[in-house]
């Protein structure tokens, strides 16, 4: 495989290795921790990372420095960093390179690694026996879970994923061990879609959406994955099964009875990894998941708004022992982890992989740390509070919006107790003229132009040429196929940690203002998307002027 040259951009690659040590790893300089922070924040990923060259933004619309101009209710896709969290990043690099002075640079960030595993287990109050496994996103912890699970079941599974339709893009070549992108995060060249060498092998894919139904999750969500779980032991092969909590609609599937009849009728015979990425479920759920040895996929970049691409893979202890002594890796996942990347406990797992930093990824997650540390901070009666009366809020003004249609909401409502997370936080909607949905093409315009100033664009009276000046930013739209018509596209109010916590008064009066605050936020949004519907009057494409795009 073929490794970039220095001068390739930024977003897309690992910050320059020095001489090689004596045991294979990479050296880094101490120098390399002088490269300025918002080159390191956006180091160490996938070209996903890469900024603009003309708005100095990546492909969801947010700078590696704090926006604050920008209102943000994108948190099911992508978050602008917040001053709070940027600084934290900056005093984090500060004390590695003060330690750096009296240790080496990979000694020293590996005990750093170490205890930022011990801050979010603490934070999520999760026990000592869970394990964590870093990435520098969701979709490479999805490529993790794979690995992990080939040495847990001794065999190559077959990857079943429920919610194939709503989760990562990446997904679809993840659970066949295959490359989701043109560059690995350590700045290595491949395929996409090519085969992962000795990861490889076979996925199911599992919709959610009824497409006869046109926006609703199927009724029988859990027939097709028992079906598909019975037809694949079958046929003697062990099964990854991927389930959802939530989906990019914040769907979640199957249901908690469909999980115990498949540990009762297959035991040892499947590992489940729950697809927990935009980590909008409570705390005692996600240890519940745990409990029952699931392996559990999260990032601090959802609904925590931490920047764009902090993965972790949450590991129960009883796993541990076979993954640590698994004799075979896969050769091409090599270049999907650095020894930092797991758990020092694992001894014998690190000892085969290069001691090779990841900047951008640590600091990364040195900032997602401090959003989940401040949201947990808040009291558990405010979150709860405060995400029931968003949610209401936002349901309302939705239900009153002409040209909006609300996509219905499910919850498992039985079951583990999803304390503050029993309340919506992802609000989805299609857009409507005259009763019937906007196409594909429309609906991606108007998502880029709320990021915009529109001022310009809009004529009118003051008052709307001031709602068309904000920029801000919604979830990204989301494709939904359908059965006997053309497909149409989802956008998404996303209510994030950082809502609650900036909401957050000791106050009582003050903190209804400050959610009242919120929810006029929310309703100028509404409001910018109407006029722009109006304005456009049906004649916006993607390369429509007006639009700004």
């Amino acid at each position: 495989m073929r490794r970039e040259p220095p001068g390739m951009s930024a977003g897309a690659s690992r910050l320059p290795a020095t001489e090689r040590a004596s045991d294979g790893g990479s050296r880094y300089r101490l120098r390399d921790l002088f490269t300025p922070l918002d080159t390191l924040l956006v180091s160490g990923g996938d070209p996903r990372l890469a900024l603009d060259p003309r708005d100095r933004v990546n492909a969801y619309g947010c700078a590696p420095s704090p926006s604050p101009e920008i209102w943000n209710f994108a948190s099911s896709t992508a978050s602008p960093i917040s001053k709070a969290a940027y600084d934290r990043a900056a005093l984090a690099r500060e004390e590695l390179v003060h330690k750096c002075l009296f240790d080496e640079v990979e000694v020293a960030f590996d005990a750093r690694c170490e205890d930022m595993r011990d801050e979010l287990r603490g934070h999520l109050q999760l026990s000592p026996r869970v394990d964590i496994v870093f990435s520098p996103s969701g979709t490479d912890s999805q490529l993790q879970a794979l690995f992990l699970a080939r040495a847990v079941l001794g065999a190559p599974p077959v990857t079943i994923v429920v919610g194939a339709d709503q989760t990562g893009s990446g997904t679809a070549y993840t659970a066949r061990g295959h490359h989701f992108s043109s560059m690995t995060a350590s700045g290595i060249s491949v395929r996409k879609d090519g085969a992962v060498a000795g990861l490889a092998g076979d996925g199911i894919a599992l919709p959610l959406l009824d497409t006869a139904l046109g926006t609703a999750m199927r009724p029988d969500a859990d027939a097709p994955v028992l079906r598909a779980v019975e037809a694949t032991i079958s046929r003697g092969a062990p099964v990854l099964l991927q389930i959802m909590d939530s989906s990019k609609l914040g769907w979640r599937a199957p249901s908690a009875a469909c999980l115990d009849e498949i540990a009762r009728r297959w035991p040892g015979k499947i590992q489940v990894v729950v697809d927990a990425c935009q980590a909008r479920l409570g705390r005692r759920r996600l240890r519940s998941y745990l409990e029952r040895g699931y392996m559990v996929l999260m990032t601090g970049s959802k609904f925590f708004g931490g920047p764009a691409f902090s993965g972790a893979l949450l590991v129960p202890k009883g796993l541990s022992r076979a993954i640590d002594r698994v004799d075979g890796i896969a050769p091409g996942f090599f270049d999907y982890a650095g020894r930092s990347d797991w758990p020092k406990a694992w001894t014998t797992l690190r000892s085969r992989f290069e001691r090779r930093p990841n900047f951008g990824q640590w600091l990364r997650w040195e900032a997602a740390l401090a959003e989940i540390g401040s949201y947990y901070a808040v009291p558990g009666d405010f979150r709860t509070k405060a995400l029931a009366e968003l949610a209401a809020g936002i349901d309302s003004m939705i239900a009153l919006s002409p040209s909006l249609q609300a996509v219905p909401a499910v919850h498992e409502k039985a079951g583990v107790d999803d304390e503050e997370f029993a309340q919506a936080t992802i609000f989805p909607f299609t857009l409507l003229r005259d009763g019937r949905p906007v196409s594909i093409a429309e609906t991606s315009a108007v998502h880029r132009a709320l990021a915009a100033d529109m001022n310009d664009g809009i004529s009118g009276s003051a008052a709307d040429r001031q709602v068309a000046a904000q920029r801000c930013l919604i979830g990204q739209p989301v494709r939904l196929e359908r059965q006997d018509d053309a497909p149409q596209a989802v956008l998404r109010l996303c209510v994030g940690a950082r809502l609650v916590t900036e909401a957050w008064s000791a106050d009582e009066a003050q903190a209804r203002r400050n959610l009242q605050h919120v929810l006029d936020r929310i309703a100028h949004v509404l409001v910018k998307i109407e006029l722009l519907l109006d304005r456009a009057a049906g004649a916006v494409s993607p390369d429509t002027p007006i639009l700004g795009v």
